[in-house]
């Protein structure tokens, strides 16, 4: 038996698949078989959608789940950034001096 890669299936794909299982018109053997993945997997598929049919008609035209604030995040990554900054302090570089009378000087930068 050979190894089959892990397969990413597209929405388009999973509602057609899970459409076709509502309609009961073949089983869930001869969908596997026409669709070439395993009988559970359809049967997820099915009562995901199932699950979701009503925020199809939800009436506001957006899915119930809204992401995060694109600005609240930037403003985060921005103090965190500065926060970096400041807690490193200042960056300290040992130089030598040009000739043996002078002694190491340390600079701050």
């Amino acid at each position: 038996m050979t190894k089959r890669s892990r397969r990413n299936h597209s929405a388009a794909f999973k509602a057609k698949v899970a459409l076709a299982a509502i309609k009961g018109e073949e089983t869930l053997a001869q969908l596997a078989t026409r669709f070439d993945i395993h009988p559970n997997q359809i049967v997820q598929w099915k009562n995901q959608l199932l699950e979701r049919a009503a925020d199809a008609f939800n009436g506001s035209g957006q899915a119930a789940e809204a992401g995060p604030d694109i600005k609240t995040l930037h403003a985060k990554i921005g103090q965190l950034a500065l926060e970096n900054d400041f807690s490193y302090g200042p960056s300290v570089v040992k130089c030598r001096a040009s000739n043996s009378r002078e002694r190491d000087t340390i600079q701050l930068f």
